[in-house]
């Protein structure tokens, strides 16, 4: 990691512990939702109040922009799937191609034995004998043509075989063909979903003025400022003193280098990067592939109890593992919150926490 970036992270950590808080205006979907001022009244200032109005909106927003990463996790799902049947595919037609090249091979090999017996005359074994001006030379030779025989009908089963193997290849890229077609299909379905759900929110946002979004965004801090207080004052940190792993170094180092790019659905990298893109990323530059999605990551990856996690585990958010973010030391997190954020540090608790997962346990 460079040491600007380690400079940057650790002003980060620095600063929020000394407020016990780590409240970034990049933290999305951030909850509990603050109690609404019931104090404030009407004023003919365009500044407006801190009412339920503001609160509505910061609650449409984040439902819109969840819903946004549900369907970014099944758009990513669906096209790991359809690279995996691509991949399968190109394997099945190698096969078939050898196959086929194997069943030709067989066949010029099954006309040479046919045309052999052609020569001989195609009489039965008994008649050979009697027809033949020495005998003693037929019985000689009688082991060699039960060995030719042998070996025809080993080479006609071998043809069986591989006709055999043919038929099942083709059924099994035939069955993967139409699970890649459900899958575009499945892609196509998310990204529209993706995109409404975006522009819905984008449309919200600009029907917003400049002191509303400012008051947004001030309501957005308190709500993560509330969520990581909380999580703070149940003592938790005291407890959790794990000592990150060689690769979960690395893990982190890659995450830290990539604060300030932007959040772009389906990204991976380089420049950009959805939440799962940049933890699997991550993992897989210190030498550890995971799983893409966060659902995968819950799914697949070793669970750990809160308490005993380090820096390089994932924490992942929500009930439907819909979020997932790289825990850093010190109560703090990176992560890639949603559209129209870059890459920040936040506070580990200014998300409902669903569990953490540990990629090189």
């Amino acid at each position: 990691m460079g040491t600007g970036k380690r400079g940057l992270l650790a002003a980060a950590v620095t600063v929020v512990c000394a407020v016990t808080v780590l409240a970034a205006p990049g933290t999305a979907f951030a909850a509990p939702t603050p109690t609404p001022s019931t104090s404030a009244t009407p004023s003919a200032s365009p500044t407006p109040p801190p009412g339920k109005d503001l609160e509505k909106v910061r609650a449409k927003l984040d439902k819109l922009y969840h819903d946004a990463a549900v369907a970014t996790d099944s758009y990513n799902a669906a096209e790991e799937r359809a690279k995996e049947q691509s991949t399968r595919i190109v394997e099945l037609a190698k096969k078939i191609v050898e196959g086929q090249q194997k069943l030709e091979r067989l066949k010029n090999q099954a006309g040479a034995a046919a045309r052999a017996q052609y020569r001989t005359g195609g009489l039965p074994p008994t008649a050979q004998f009697l027809l033949s001006d020495d005998p003693q030379q037929f019985i000689d030779g009688a082991g060699t043509v039960l060995n030719g025989q042998r070996a025809t009908n080993k080479l006609i089963a071998e043809m069986t075989r591989t006709q055999k193997d043919l038929r099942s290849y083709a059924d099994d890229a035939s069955a993967q063909w139409q699970k890649l077609e459900a899958n575009r299909k499945a892609k196509a379905a998310a990204k529209k979903r993706i995109k409404k759900q975006i522009t819905e929110a984008e449309k919200l946002e600009s029907r917003l003025e400049k002191k509303e979004k400012e008051r947004l965004a001030e309501l957005e801090r308190q709500a993560a400022y509330k969520a990581q207080t909380e999580w703070l004052d149940t003592g938790i940190l005291e407890e959790v003193n794990g000592k990150a792993s060689k690769q979960g170094k690395q893990a982190v180092g890659f995450a830290t280098s990539q604060l300030g790019k932007p959040y772009v659905w389906g990204a991976e990298g380089p420049d950009s990067f959805d939440c799962s893109g940049l933890t699997s990323q991550a993992w897989s530059k210190a030498g550890h592939p995971i799983p893409r999605t966060s659902q995968e990551q819950w799914k697949q990856l070793k669970h750990v109890d809160i308490k005993a996690m380090r820096p390089g585990d994932l924490i992942i958010y929500f009930d439907d593992a819909s979020h997932v973010a790289m825990y850093v030391g010190d109560g703090a997190i990176i992560h890639a919150p949603r559209p129209g954020r870059t890459v920040t540090v936040a506070g580990a608790g200014s998300m409902p926490i669903l569990g953490v997962v540990r990629p090189d346990a």
